[in-house]
C-alpha cells in the first residue's frame, strides 16, 4: 500500500498541507497482551476446560468424586437428576424438578459439557464454546435463583451470597476467554 505524498489537516489557523511521513500511522491490530498475560490466560483456559471435561467424565463413568459408579451415565444414571431434582429455592424450582432426568436434557447437558471442555483445552472455537459454556452456567445459576439463605421448606440453604456464585464466576471467565 502506497502512502499519499501529502495530506491535508486542520489546525487552529486553518488547513495545512503536511508531508505523509509526518503523519501518525497506526499498525493493524496485533498483539495486545504481554507474553505473561497470554500465558496466564492460557492456563485459565485449560483449567476452566478441565472443570467442564472433568464434570463430563465423572458423570459419565462415575469416578466416585461427585458421582458414584452406580449412578454413572453409562450405568443408566442421570447426570441432571442429582442437581435439578434437589433445587430447593427460587422461581424455577418446579421447572427444574420437571426437567430432572429427562433423556434429552441429560444428552444436551453432557454433550455441552464435553464439547466446551474439549474446545477450551484445545483452544479452538473459543467464542462458540464460551457462549455454550456460559449458557450452561447461567441456566444452572437460574435453576437455584435466588441463592437464598433458606430453602422453600425453611431450612438453611448453605448459600453464602445472595447473588454471586461459582456458576456466574465461570460464566464471566468464559466471557474473558472468548
Amino acid at each position: 500500500m502506497r502512502l499519499p505524498e501529502a495530506a491535508m489537516t486542520t489546525t487552529n489557523s486553518g488547513p495545512v498541507k503536511v508531508p505523509a511521513h509526518a503523519l501518525e500511522t497506526a499498525e493493524a491490530p496485533g498483539h495486545m497482551l504481554t507474553t505473561t498475560a497470554a500465558r496466564a490466560l492460557a492456563v485459565l483456559r485449560v483449567g476452566t476446560g478441565f472443570v467442564f471435561l472433568w464434570a463430563f467424565l465423572d458423570k459419565t463413568f462415575g469416578l466416585g468424586f461427585s458421582t458414584p459408579g452406580e449412578r454413572a451415565w453409562i450405568n443408566g444414571g442421570s447426570p441432571t437428576n442429582g442437581f435439578l431434582s434437589h433445587v430447593q429455592v427460587g422461581p424455577f424450582q418446579s421447572v427444574s424438578h420437571d426437567l430432572a432426568g429427562l433423556w434429552w436434557v441429560d444428552a444436551l447437558f453432557m454433550v455441552g459439557m464435553a464439547a466446551v471442555g474439549l474446545a477450551l483445552i484445545a483452544g479452538i472455537g473459543l467464542r462458540v464454546s464460551a457462549a455454550a459454556g456460559g449458557l450452561i452456567m447461567l441456566m444452572m445459576w437460574a435453576a437455584e435463583f435466588p441463592p437464598d439463605r433458606y430453602t422453600a421448606a425453611g431450612e438453611a440453604s448453605g448459600s453464602t451470597n445472595p447473588f454471586m456464585d461459582y456458576h456466574l464466576v465461570y460464566a464471566i471467565v468464559l466471557v474473558v476467554l472468548a
